[in-house]
């Protein structure tokens, strides 16, 4: 009999028994329960979302609060539910949407990368942005691996993640008034703008591409968009609009689809015991959205700004905030 045990008189042990039973209720993961109808809204959220500067993460975990689906927000910050495995399968989708869109592009920058490692040179504009890619995709892949799972299990919840987007939106605010200033343009001007003053997305340095992809990690708090840091990094360093968000799109494949990869043992494993099936169906609609939305994106950042999200954001985000503190 263990030593704890011994000590006890027969009339504690059904006491003692009880006290174990109850912590091993407490520590119970949560079992995520989610409808196929639920998946396919999901996926066609994180379609749009994620590819709109407002934060797929942060309208993923308030849509749930929104619509009353108390089981899925029970298991959005319980550390051992299947909820992660599900969410990255939806980025996986928007992933996907983006390689197909940029498929043509994602060929010749494979190439000139494997090209740089046999002549050890870099001899086109390709080709520095294939290693710009690279060095962007380090830092948020580092960060990721060491800070995903402690801010999901802190931050992924409603009211966090409406202030989070509130934050948002006062960040694609700020890239707008700060990517007027002299500095700015003068800094696009000396490294050859484009006709519309816009910095050759090509010029962009390493130290600066690093600097984005740190940018983009801030991404792994719900509320924080992805594309929208780095296209708010890319803005405040000379870019225009359209290749700020080339270059967003661009980097988030590499690191959704690296996130599928090596969270795809969880959906494999126990924890994706009966989500597997709508995490696919989740999946593939936010890959058909993911095509169209990018496909408006990409011309409406030709002539259009950042405004509009960021005032979305913090009109949307205040709202949730106060439905998430009264409710």
């Amino acid at each position: 009999m263990p030593s704890h045990l011994s000590s006890l008189t027969p009339t504690q042990f059904p006491q003692h028994r009880a006290h174990a039973l109850a912590l091993s209720v407490t520590h119970a993961p949560v079992h995520l329960h989610i409808s196929m109808f639920q998946a396919v809204v999901l996926g066609v959220l994180q379609g749009v979302s994620e590819l709109f500067p407002v934060s797929s993460l942060g309208h993923t975990v308030l849509f749930p609060t929104l619509f009353g689906w108390h089981s899925v927000v029970a298991a959005q910050s319980d550390p051992e539910s299947s909820w992660l495995a599900f969410v990255v399968m939806l980025h996986v989708g928007s992933a996907i949407g983006l390689l197909i869109y940029f498929w043509r592009d994602w060929v010749a920058i494979i190439r000139a990368w494997f090209h740089t490692l046999l002549t050890r040179r870099i001899e086109n504009t390709t080709e520095r942005l294939a290693w710009l890619i690279v060095i962007a995709t380090i830092p948020a892949g580092v960060i990721g691996i060491a800070l995903e799972h402690p801010l999901r299990v802190a931050l992924a919840k409603p009211t966090a993640a409406a202030f989070f987007l509130i934050l948002n939106g006062f960040i694609l605010l700020a890239a707008e008034r700060l990517r007027r200033r002299s500095d700015v343009r003068v800094l696009a001007a000396r490294q050859g703008a484009k006709e519309d003053g816009g910095r050759k997305l090509e010029t962009l340095g390493y130290k600066e591409a690093a600097t984005i992809g740190v940018a983009q990690s801030s991404a792994l708090i719900a509320g924080i968009s992805r594309d929208g840091v780095c296209m708010t990094a890319g803005l405040v360093r000379g870019l225009d609009h359209e290749d700020s968000a080339r270059f967003a799109f661009l980097l988030a494949t590499p690191i959704i689809l690296a996130a599928g990869l090596f969270k795809l043992s969880d959906l494999t494993g126990p924890l994706g015991n009966g989500v597997r099936a709508e995490a696919l169906v989740a999946a593939l609609c936010a890959a058909v959205v993911a095509l169209v939305t990018v496909r408006f994106l990409v011309g409406y950042f030709k002539t259009k700004t950042l405004t509009p999200f960021g005032i979305y954001c913090l009109l949307f985000g205040a709202g949730m905030a106060a439905y998430t503190l009264v409710s």
